[in-house]
This record gives structure tokens, C-alpha cells and sequence, in this order.
């Protein structure tokens, strides 16, 4: 579930960190920057882990700050596939089951990797497995809260880099013309998760853990 990353980054030191231990002020510069970030095809910095090597410190022109190059590990969340996880529903819709770690939020069970057969109910916002003995039928309920445990089948990485400007131009309008401005449509952007785990409870043992326990 967590891995160790090595990474090379050059950290800027300002003057007023001079009187600190070089790697001290290094290692809360790495952390301030990476620590509960996201990097691309990486996974979630949790933590730095230790430093393997200092390369020589320069201040430039017009910057008092030194800028050091860094080869440092990092700690970072990023399960392998197929990895087992227990985490807590954080809530249901349409698009499935949400589950939360406590440290990491985006993590979706989609509705065909539900124990099956599977159904969503609309008035109290909650999946069920309707689960079939020779009694009949029983709605088992995955209400929040709930310990869940699940399976990792994928995962999603989104670069969410801020992009330029747009450059499309409004085309001018005629000469002497009168017609209304067209009406401006709602552009803003929705914030999307840099990072998403996809799971399963499509087997035994899995889902939730109130079901195997009983």
C-alpha cells in the first residue's frame, strides 16, 4: 500500500533558514511541497522518508537563497493492483459506492463491481445486495459508515496542471448591428480528483465486513 519513491528535486533555501541545519531546512522545504500532494503516475506523498544525497549549493544573481539539488525517498500511498483495503463508506450515488481511508477520499466501487444482483435506491441515496437464501430475498444495506473491504482493479491518474489561457477570440460584431450579446455560458472548470482508485466486492469475502462477521 505505500511505497518508497526515490526522487530528485532542487530545493530553494531563503536567507532566513541559513542559521538551520542544512538538512532540516531541506526536509521542511520536500515536505511542504510534496507532503499531501498528488504527482502524476506516482501516487500520493505521504511523507519524506529520509535524504541519500546533497549535491553542492548555489546562490544566484539577484536571489539570496541558496538552491541545492536533492536526492531524497519519499513515502507514498500507491497500492499495487489487486491489493486487498478496508475503508469506510463515505456515501452512494448513481455512480456507485464511495469509499474513504481517512487519508485518501477518492476511491469508487462502480455499481457492476458490486456483489450482484446489486440495486441502487433513489429516496435513501444507498446500495444493496439483494442477497438470495432459501428464506427469500434480504436487502443487505451499505449505509455509511460502514467498514468495507474491497479490492483494487484500477486506478486513474488526471493531470490537473493549470493550462493557459484560452485563445479563441470573440469574432466582432457588424457595423451598426443591434442583435443581443449571446448569452455566455457557465465555463467553470469542475474540480476533479488527480488520482482515483477503482474497486470490487465482487466476490466472497469482500464488502462489508458486518456481512462476513455475522
Amino acid at each position: 500500500m505505500f511505497v518508497l519513491v526515490e526522487m530528485v528535486d532542487t530545493v530553494r533555501i531563503p536567507p532566513w533558514s541559513f542559521h538551520r541545519q542544512l538538512n532540516d531546512a531541506i526536509a521542511e522545504e520536500l515536505n511542504k511541497k510534496l507532503a499531501n500532494k498528488v504527482v502524476y503516475n506516482v501516487g500520493l506523498c505521504i511523507c519524506l522518508y529520509d535524504i541519500t544525497k546533497l549535491e553542492d549549493s548555489y546562490i544566484f544573481p539577484g536571489d539570496g537563497a541558496s538552491h541545492t539539488k536533492v536526492h531524497f525517498r519519499y513515502v507514498v500511498f500507491h497500492p499495487f493492483l489487486d491489493a486487498i483495503l478496508v475503508g469506510k463508506i463515505k456515501g452512494c450515488s448513481a455512480e456507485g459506492v464511495h469509499v474513504s481511508l481517512g487519508f485518501f477520499d477518492d476511491i469508487i466501487i462502480p455499481p457492476e463491481s458490486l456483489q450482484q444482483p446489486a440495486k441502487f435506491d433513489d429516496a435513501e441515496q444507498v446500495w444493496m445486495w439483494e442477497y438470495e437464501t432459501d428464506e427469500g430475498t434480504h436487502d443487505l444495506y451499505m449505509d455509511q459508515g460502514e467498514e468495507i473491504r474491497f479490492r483494487v482493479v484500477d486506478e486513474v491518474f488526471l493531470d490537473t496542471s493549470p493550462t493557459g489561457p484560452s485563445t479563441e477570440k470573440e469574432a466582432p460584431s457588424a457595423a451598426g448591428s443591434t442583435a443581443p450579446p449571446a448569452a455566455v455560458e457557465d465555463t467553470t472548470p469542475q474540480k476533479e480528483a488527480p488520482y482515483t482508485l477503482i474497486g470490487s466486492v465482487s466476490e466472497p469475502g469482500l464488502g462489508l465486513l458486518s456481512w462476513w462477521n455475522s
